[in-house]
Formats: structure tokens, C-alpha cells, sequence
């Protein structure tokens, strides 16, 4: 066919001279990209193939291409060509070659009915491209002249190969719709036309299905057809004869996958819930496969049973509400939701046995949230009928939930204890989601069986079947207050009678006491109930997460009742801690545990633990502080200056934390006094200084030091006023010699906390002048080459700006440094802080040296000078930063149009 020849640029930038893209290079390319073993010629040769698709020369040479004595790879390249060309310039196609190019590609469709599936599929595609690009006008019964021109008699190919072919034109037009770049409005029309030319398309499929002698493979793609143009969301009565003959072929193992796909498609489109009555002939046609789906399961056909609960999961999960508001047919549902049950209690180990179950949770959220929204009469009578399901619903997950025996269990991957952990999570999650629903009456349902299962002397228990109960109440607890149930304190006093013999109830048993630790603040009196376990726990490795994660749970919540306990948990502690007996992050949770506990004590009392507690780290970092540095001290130090910084986040004796929790009354007053971390910091500050002076290179080890003073900083607010002058001092040398981002953070902290505090805001002052200076001075260099530090300094400037209405400083001697001009800095910061933009229209002010006006600089996006003094917001409009002596003008990068004040 011959074609219009398109512009030389249409290849794109950087594509082959023209000339080159001819029949011969394509082949010798994809010969190239198919056989040479050499990486880097093959990624050349996709590059240029690339570029050929999308040539002028395209229009020829895929037709050679396509030639019977090519090889497929090469026909296949040609076929994906044309879709291209197509697809993507069709309005360079002149329009009085619509036709011609119409009949080349059935032409060639139906020479490929009988050979290669692939290059068939390709030119499918590139035909159905085509009809969608001339629908509705051009060629306004595109699907039915398809059907027309594949059922005429005279071809030369077999009946069979035809109905394939043309079954796999049709099942590639919607899927093609789904992708294509129509614009918007045309979609819209081509839809339309789409949706009348189904009458073309489902009697077709509906013959082909039901006609005894179509072979399986024609059934199949007319399956796999169906399932495609369901999608376009047809009406769902316009489905039913298609739907009942794919329910019919689920008795046909080689079609049962298709069956299955069609059908949940069909009745999974949203609009599906219109069609109410249809919807109601589904119930008996899924409730009649309930005898295949047990033949199934009896027979470990997991594929049979998947598919199955695939179906009866789409029914009920998206036309829950629809078929509820059916009142007259609530026996025909509930047999289904007792289906969907059957599939949730699916016998065999998830997800070793089956992997059927998991594809049930969701239907129980719906159906549960669709209840509940009814008017309260409509709900009160389907809470009759349903409350029972749910509690039945409750048993089948805690069956579910619980471990395999433990030599199978020992077999198991990895991988497959991965997947079954995240199946309990999701199992917790339901049944956390389903007390809304049953209420208090769970917790005693599941306290009952628990009891009866822990004194029953009639036969002994598996610790699966008493770790599955305990996980529910974990599940449920953690998230709903429990704090006034009647079931609780019954349940902690059967805790110590478990016998825990195995790591898994071990950890449940932990995790249940964590989560009742609110409650447990509430009763303190049962706190030595349980505590002892916990910290029996400690010493085991295999528990580590669980009980630490329990008694730092304990501290948090009951730290005003725990003073009696306090030494033995101090103790234990210690001990775990010196024996190194966890991992690194549970050694940083147990120290956390311990802030919290001795917050609640005395003064004199926590000095006294904290002296036992931290002597033996700090003797430790003394010899290291003395070592040459090296990979292993460095972990040594990065680990003990991390234990410090976790216990001071939490170690509070004003109680600050109490304070933003609400109004409730401290239990204990605030004392008077230096607060016991300022004391430590005062007496370990020469010591960390001399650790930075060794490893002041070290980012971590810097950051490590940083994070001391400010979680401290965090946690003590203003009692934290006796260190600011020694850490700015100590912040400046090390910024001085060494710039890194953690010190502007801990900057930033210092002028958040103590900006309003005239008597301690001179040192930071200062401190903000000098990293200021070093930061310009290396920016000036290339901020580029320090996007950690860019970052860092622009949240200072912005924490810097929020307090700058109250801030008054003098400084009589700046430095020439001072008025660097940063183009860079303004682009850096524009890029990296675009997150610190405030919505008002404050800004950092510059005055202009030897100028009388005033120059406003947006504070967001950039800084063109270096602050020399801080003045309150009555001195010029707005809230800023002032630069008496900043050169005006060139210093001001040229993205910013500065706005002169008079």
C-alpha cells in the first residue's frame, strides 16, 4: 500500500538518517537484540529499533517484514510496528487510505489465522487500534462487518482458524479501548459505540459456548472474550446467558479458570448493583457450586477450591447492600454468607494448606459496615440475625490464627512464616473490627472459653488452642478501650496460670499483658500480677522484642505505681543489658522503659539509680575515648552514646509529657533543684567532648553525640537552661571545623525551645551567627556538593523566622563573610525547602547598605545575605530578619524581585 511520506523529524530527536531504517538493517538490529550475547550492542540495537517503529520508512517496511519466509521475531516486529504507526500517527494517515489500510490488515489477519499466535495477537491489536480511531464515523459497525468478514465462506482458511481469529480481534478491542490515547471526548463516543455493538458480539459467544460441538479451545476464547467486554461495563441483564453458560463450563477443568475470571468480572463492574434481579438469579447458580467446592477441599484441589471462593466472595462483597435491602430473600443471602464462611474456615494451615481463606476477610468488613448503616429498626432486626454469624466468625479465626504442631511448623520456609504472620495481623485486624459489631459480650465469649480451657482437668490443652484466645483479647485490646470491662481482671489472674512451654504463646502472653497496660494503670493493685513474667522474660533472647516492647509499655502507662518495683526492674535490667543478651534496638526500647520508670521517682532516688545504671557505659566510653579509632570502637560508641540519648527521651521528672496528655493531676510535684539529666550531661560533657575530638570526621558518631542533647533538649524544654551556654560553645567548634547537618538540627532545637528566654538567647545568638558564617563560607563553594547541610540550615531560617517577631540581637562586627552573595544558596534552597513555605506574606528583610529603604526578601525562596541583626517586628513591616550592612542590589539573586519600602 503506498503511503504518505511523513516529515524527516517525525523519528524523533536523535533517531537514524532515514535512510538507514530499510528491510535489511531492521533485521540485521533484531538479530542483533536476539542473539548477541553482548549487553551493551543489544541495548544499542533496542535503541535503534525504537527509533525505526516510529520512522516514515515504518509504513514500508513492516509490510516486507511480515513476509511468510520471516522468521516470527522478525513478522513480530513488523505487526508491533504498524500498531505503532497507528496508535500513535493516525492522524497522519490521509483519510482516503483508511480502507486500504482497513483490508491489508484483515488481509494479513487472516493469512496469520493459521500461523504464528503472536504475530496474530500484534496484528489484532493494530486492527483493533484502527476501528476505534475511525468509530463511530468512519466505520460506524466496525465489530459487526468483523464478524461478517470472518464468517464468509469463501476463505481460505479453516472454519476453526477463523472463529480464532476473529475471537481474538474481539477479545483485544476492549482491552485495547482500556489503553488507547483518544482524547477524552472521543472516548466517550467510542464507548457509546461499543456498548450498541455488544449485539454484534454476545450472541455470537452465547452460540459458540453452548454449541456441543465447539471444541474447548473456541470455548475458552470466547470465555476469555466475555471476560474483556464485561469490563466496559455492559449492563449485567445483557450478561445473564453468557454468565449461567460460564457457570455451566466451571464443570470443565480446562475451563474452569477462564469461567472463573469471566464470572468475577461480570459481577464485580460497579454498575452491577442496578441490576438487582439479576443479581438474585447469581445466588442459586453460585449456592450450586457449594458441593464442587467441598469435593475440592476434600480433595487438596486448591486451584478448584480458590476459584470458587473467588466467586461467591465477589457476589457478596460487592452487592452486600443490595441484596440485604432484599428483605423477602434474606434466606437465599445468608445461605451465601454461610457459604463465604465455609470458604474463611477452609480446613489446612494458610498458607501452606490453602490460600483460599485470606480472600474472605474483606467480605466480613462490608457486609458488617452495610448492616450498620441501616436505620436502627432495619438494623436491630439483621443484628438478630447476623450478631450469631459473627460470633461463629470469631471461632473460625481463632481456629484459623492458630500455630500448626510444632514439628510441621518446623518445616515450613521462611517465607511461608512470613505470609502467615501477616495473616494473623490480618486476622487481628477483623476481629478488632468485629467487636464494633458483638461488643462487650466478644471479651466475655472469648474470657468464658479461655477459663474453661485453663481448669478443665478432663483433657489436657494445646498451647495453640490457649495462644489463639489470648491473641484475640491481644487483638482487641490494642486497639478498644477495655479499661471498663468486667472480663479483664478475671483474665489477668488466669495469665500465670498458662504454661508456657513454647516461644509463640510466650510472646502472645507478652504482647496481651502490653496491651493491658492502660488498664493495669487503672488497677494497680494487679500490676504484681504480671510483672514478674515480664521480667522473667527479659532474660530470654527469643522473647526479646515482646518483652521488652510489654515493659515499656508498663513504665509508660503505670510509672507513678511502679516505685515499689522499681529496683527489681532497674536490676533486671542492668543485668539483661550487661549481658548483651539483645539486639541493638531492644537494648534502645529497654532504656526508654527505664526513663519512664525513674521519672516517677525522687530525685535523690533516680540519681542513685542512674549512677548503678549508666557508670559501667560511661567507665566503657572512658577507655574508648582513649583507644585510636577504628570500625569496632566506633560501634562501641555509637551504641552507648544511643543507650544515653534513649534514656534521657523519656526520663522526665517535670513532666512534661503529662502536661500535653491532658488535665488530669500530677501524682507527684515538681521538684525542686538541677534535674538529674542536666546533672549527668554537666558530668559526662568533658568526656564527650573528648569522644568528638577523636571522631569529629564521623558523621554517625556526631550525629550520635547531637541526638544527646537534643532528645534532652526535647524532653527537659526550659529545665534544660543550665546547659545551653557549654553545648553552644561546644556546637560552634565542632560547626567551625567540621560542618554537619546534626548540629544545625540541634541549633534549630536550642532556638525553638529558648528564643523567648532573653537570659539564654545571647549564646545562641551567637552561636546562629558563627554556623550562619561557616555555612555561607562553604556554600560559597558549592551548595550542590552538601544538600544535608542546605537542608538543615534552611530549617534553621525557618525556625529562625517563626520566632523572629520577639527576637532583638546586636552585633557591632560582622564579618565580611556576612555579605557573600548566594545565588546558589537561593536556587538550593528553593528546590530542597519548598516544604517550609508559610502561606502568610512574612519574609526574612534586608536593609541595603547606604540605603534608605528596605529590602523584603520572601523567606521561602532564598537568602541573599547573612543576618547581623534580629529586630522585632514594630521596626518594618512584617516579621523578618535584618542585614544592616548586606550590599543591596547584585546581592540579591535575580529570582527575586525585591520590592523597596519607603
Amino acid at each position: 500500500m503506498d503511503r504518505r511520506e511523513e516529515q524527516p523529524g517525525a523519528a524523533g530527536a536523535g533517531a537514524a538518517p532515514a535512510l538507514d531504517f530499510t528491510v535489511e538493517n531492521v533485521e540485521k538490529a533484531l538479530h542483533q537484540l536476539y542473539y548477541d550475547p553482548n549487553i551493551e550492542n543489544k541495548n544499542l540495537a533496542q535503541k535503534w529499533l525504537m527509533q525505526a517503529q516510529v520512522s516514515p520508512q515504518a509504513w514500508h517496511f513492516s509490510w516486507q517484514l511480515l513476509q511468510p519466509d520471516k522468521v516470527p521475531e522478525i513478522q513480530y516486529f513488523g505487526a508491533s510496528a504498524l500498531h505503532i504507526k497507528i496508535s500513535r500517527y493516525w492522524s497522519d494517515i490521509p483519510t482516503d487510505q483508511y480502507e486500504s489500510l482497513k483490508a491489508q490488515l484483515f488481509t494479513q489477519i487472516t493469512r496469520f489465522a493459521s500461523g504464528s499466535k503472536i504475530v496474530l495477537t500484534r496484528l489484532c491489536v493494530a486492527l483493533a487500534s484502527l476501528a476505534l480511531s475511525m468509530m463511530p464515523d468512519a466505520w460506524p459497525c466496525a465489530v459487526a462487518d468483523m464478524v461478517r468478514l470472518f464468517q464468509a465462506e469463501d476463505s481460505p482458511v479453516d472454519g476453526q482458524g477463523r472463529c480464532l481469529a476473529l475471537l481474538e480481534l474481539l477479545t483485544v478491542l476492549p482491552e485495547e479501548f482500556q489503553t488507547s490515547r483518544l482524547p477524552q471526548y472521543r472516548k466517550g463516543l467510542v464507548r457509546a459505540s461499543l456498548a450498541v455493538e455488544c449485539g454484534a458480539v454476545f450472541p455470537l459467544l452465547e452460540q459458540l459456548l453452548q454449541q456441543p460441538s465447539s471444541p474447548s479451545c473456541v470455548r475458552q476464547k470466547v470465555l476469555k472474550c466475555f471476560s474483556s467486554w464485561v469490563q466496559l461495563e455492559v449492563p449485567l441483564q445483557d450478561c445473564e446467558a453468557l454468565i449461567q453458560a460460564a457457570f455451566a463450563a466451571l464443570q470443565d477443568s480446562e475451563l474452569f479458570d477462564s469461567s472463573v475470571e469471566a464470572i468475577v468480572n461480570a459481577i464485580s463492574q460497579p454498575d452491577a448493583q442496578r441490576y438487582v434481579n439479576t443479581l438474585l438469579k447469581l445466588i442459586p447458580l453460585v449456592l450450586g457450586l457449594q458441593e464442587q467446592l467441598r469435593q475440592a477441599v476434600q480433595n487438596g484441589d486448591m486451584e478448584t477450591s480458590h476459584g470458587i471462593c473467588r466467586i461467591a466472595v465477589a457476589l457478596g462483597e460487592n452487592h452486600s447492600r443490595a441484596l440485604l435491602d432484599q428483605v423477602e430473600h434474606w434466606q437465599s443471602f445468608l445461605a451465601l454468607v454461610n457459604m463465604i464462611m465455609f470458604c474463611t474456615g477452609i480446613p489446612g494451615h494458610y498458607p501452606v494448606n490453602e490460600t483460599t481463606s485470606s480472600l474472605t476477610l474483606t467480605f466480613w468488613y462490608t457486609l458488617q459496615d452495610d448492616i450498620l448503616s441501616f436505620e436502627a429498626e432495619k438494623q436491630a432486626v439483621y443484628q438478630q440475625v447476623y450478631r450469631p454469624v459473627y460470633f461463629q466468625l470469631v471461632d473460625v479465626l481463632l481456629h484459623k490464627a492458630q500455630f500448626p504442631p510444632d514439628e510441621e511448623y518446623g518445616f515450613w520456609s521462611s517465607d511461608e512464616k512470613e505470609q502467615f504472620r501477616i495473616y494473623r495481623v490480618d486476622i487481628s485486624d477483623t476481629l478488632m473490627y468485629v467487636y464494633e459489631m458483638l461488643g462487650a459480650e466478644l471479651l466475655s465469649n472469648l474470657y468464658d472459653k479461655l477459663g474453661r480451657l485453663l481448669t478443665s482437668s478432663e483433657e489436657p490443652y494445646s498451647w495453640q488452642h490457649t495462644e489463639a484466645l489470648l491473641y484475640g483479647f491481644q487483638s482487641i485490646a490494642e486497639t478498644i478501650d477495655v479499661n471498663y470491662s468486667d472480663v479483664v481482671p478475671g483474665l489477668i489472674g488466669l495469665i500465670p496460670r498458662i504454661s508456657i512451654s513454647n516461644v509463640q504463646l510466650a510472646d502472645t502472653v507478652m504482647f496481651t499483658i502490653g496491651a493491658l497496660s492502660e488498664w493495669l494503670a487503672d488497677h494497680p493493685v494487679m500490676i504484681n500480677s504480671v510483672l514478674p513474667l515480664v521480667l522473667h522474660a527479659l532474660g530470654n533472647p527469643e522473647l526479646s522484642v515482646s518483652s521488652v516492647s510489654t515493659l515499656k509499655k508498663i513504665c509508660r502507662e503505670c510509672k507513678y505505681d511502679l516505685p515499689p518495683y522499681a529496683a527489681n526492674i532497674v536490676a533486671v535490667s542492668q543485668d539483661v543489658l550487661m549481658k548483651q543478651i539483645h539486639k541493638t534496638s531492644q537494648c534502645m526500647w529497654l532504656m526508654q522503659a527505664l526513663g519512664f520508670l525513674l521519672s516517677a521517682l525522687q530525685v535523690e532516688e533516680i540519681l542513685k539509680n542512674l549512677h548503678s545504671l549508666i557508670s559501667p557505659y560511661i567507665q566503657q566510653l572512658e577507655k574508648l575515648a582513649e583507644e585510636i579509632p577504628n570500625p569496632s570502637n566506633k560501634l562501641a560508641i555509637v551504641h552507648i552514646l544511643g543507650l544515653l540519648s534513649n534514656l534521657f527521651t523519656t526520663l522526665d521528672v517535670s513532666h512534661h509529657e503529662d502536661d500535653h496528655e491532658g488535665s488530669e493531676l500530677r501524682k507527684l510535684p515538681v521538684p525542686q533543684g538541677p534535674n538529674p539529666v542536666v546533672v549527668v550531661l554537666q558530668q559526662v560533657f568533658q568526656l564527650i567532648q573528648k569522644v568528638l575530638s577523636k571522631w569529629l570526621n564521623d558523621a554517625q558518631v556526631v550525629e550520635a553525640v547531637c541526638a544527646i542533647f537534643e532528645k534532652s533538649v526535647k524532653t527537659l524544654l526550659d529545665d534544660f537552661a543550665p546547659m545551653v551556654p557549654q553545648l553552644c560553645e561546644m556546637l560552634g567548634r565542632m560547626y567551625s571545623t567540621i560542618p554537619q547537618a546534626s548540629a544545625l538540627d540541634l541549633t534549630r532545637q536550642l532556638v525553638h525551645i529558648f528564643a523567648h528566654e532573653p537570659a539564654h538567647f545571647p549564646p545562641i545568638e551567637a552561636l546562629f551567627l558563627l554556623v550562619t558564617s561557616v555555612t555561607l563560607t562553604l556554600f560559597q563553594q558549592g551548595p550542590r556538593d552538601h544538600p544535608d547541610i542546605v537542608d538543615s540550615f534552611m530549617q534553621l531560617l525557618a525556625q529562625l523566622n517563626r520566632v523572629s517577631s520577639s527576637v532583638s540581637v546586636e552585633v557591632d562586627n560582622p564579618t565580611s563573610s556576612f555579605s557573600a552573595p548566594l545565588p546558589q544558596l537561593a536556587q538550593s534552597s528553593t528546590k530542597t525547602r519548598e516544604r517550609l513555605t508559610p502561606k502568610g506574606g512574612s519574609g526574612l528583610a534586608w536593609w541595603g547598605s547606604g540605603r534608605e529603604g528596605v529590602v523584603t526578601v520572601p523567606s521561602t525562596s532564598c537568602v541573599a545575605g547573612v543576618p547581623k541583626k534580629f529586630r522585632s517586628s514594630t521596626d518594618v513591616q512584617g516579621p523578618g530578619v535584618h542585614c544592616p550592612r548586606a550590599p543591596a542590589g547584585n546581592c540579591l539573586p535575580q529570582c527575586l524581585q525585591p520590592t523597596l519600602e519607603r
